[in-house]
């Protein structure tokens, strides 16, 4: 009998319960739509990982003159060699971080009913709850093992009510972050502090709530495949399971969970603003048989709606260094992001 990936996207997605549904309906195996290919497997086996530690970044001492430069060169080199870095002393209390955390697990442990009317798969929707099938098996990619919830309008009253009041609080600690981190990353260009902001490419937020339940065979599948994020910056809140990896060196190391502390990455946006100067990083989540596992993503983008252009800082570009990419609107970026074949990446449609 002819094997239909359809027919499985479709049994699971008229629960409305998302991949949790999956793993509480008592299942034995993981379904095929979850299984990588096999090429894709056996190069897992053959690749070595990384035993490289994942720059730290304290930012306790931002207030004093040396304090600062010594973060600004910590946060250029991790920028320029991993597009990737932890942040310790961040200034967002820990309850509101846990609290974040904690209003995941009761968005997505909450009665079925309730998230029902949540599940979507539209993309024009300001709330929602999907497992991403019909997208990812649509272009023929494997499903992925989560749950998510995106909230992309912060309107109080659009955010689900179990999970409102601690969303909004994160949110806000989160966006005054975000304001101190482009201010050490323009410095980190060689810009003026305030040059980043200014550009407004921080504008829109989306916040994604992750949902990873625990796997039975999570050698076989991934909770988020190898991908690099199409914003300017991503900042995420993970628990302590782990299962986060990002690539250095064609090698993937894991980004060890430090308690209270976030994971900043460069998107690839910012890529193109900082000319290839830092660099996107490229990133994975790995399916264990423990959890569930939560974590929360900020990415910070300009409108997808927004006339704006965005391209090469001007002042990075000389004769010696001239402009690598086309200049170009969010919402063009993010159709090629989406639309790209899988052995392309965004970044290489937009090179001059």
């Amino acid at each position: 009998m002819d094997y239909d990936p359809w027919d499985e996207v479709k049994a699971i997605d008229d629960t409305k319960a998302g991949i949790k549904g999956l793993v509480d309906s008592g299942i034995v195996k993981i379904p095929r739509i979850f299984i990588r290919p096999p090429h894709e497997l056996a190069e897992e086996l053959n690749m070595c990982k990384s035993t490289l530690q994942v720059p730290v970044v304290d930012l306790s001492g931002i207030q004093v003159e040396d304090g600062r430069k010594k973060i600004v060169d910590e946060i250029r080199e991790a920028s320029e060699k991993w597009g990737l870095f932890q942040l310790i002393n961040h200034g967002i209390p820990s309850s509101v971080l846990e609290g974040m955390i904690h209003g995941t697990r009761k968005f997505h442990e909450q009665d079925v009913e309730m998230k029902k009317e949540y599940y979507s798969s539209d993309p024009t929707r300001v709330v929602r709850y999907e497992s991403n099938l019909k997208l990812l098996t649509t272009k023929g990619r494997t499903a992925t093992w989560k749950d998510s919830l995106l909230i992309s309008v912060l309107e109080p009253e659009e955010i689900p009510p179990v999970c409102r009041k601690t969303s909004l609080e994160y949110i806000k600690h989160v966006i005054k972050l975000e304001d101190t981190l482009l201010g050490l990353l323009s410095e980190a260009l060689g810009l003026k502090r305030n040059h980043l902001k200014a550009t407004e490419c921080d504008k829109g937020q989306t916040l994604v709530c992750h949902y990873y339940p625990a796997c039975l065979q999570p050698e076989l599948t991934l909770c988020t495949p190898k991908h690099t994020d199409p914003v300017f910056v991503t900042i995420l809140l993970q628990d302590q399971s782990g299962g986060l990896q990002v690539m250095r060196d064609n090698q993937w190391a894991d980004v060890e969970p430090i308690e209270h502390g976030l994971v900043v990455n460069i998107g690839d946006l910012f890529q193109i603003l900082s000319n290839d100067k830092f660099v996107s990083a490229t990133h994975r989540v790995v399916a264990k048989n423990v959890g569930p596992r939560m974590s929360v993503a900020c990415f910070f983008n300009e409108s997808s709606v927004s006339p704006k252009i965005f391209g090469p800082i001007k002042e990075l570009i000389s004769e010696e260094n001239p402009p690598l990419y086309k200049d170009f609107q969010v919402a063009d970026y993010l159709t090629n992001f989406y639309s790209k074949p899988l052995d392309k990446t965004s970044l290489d449609l937009f090179r001059l």
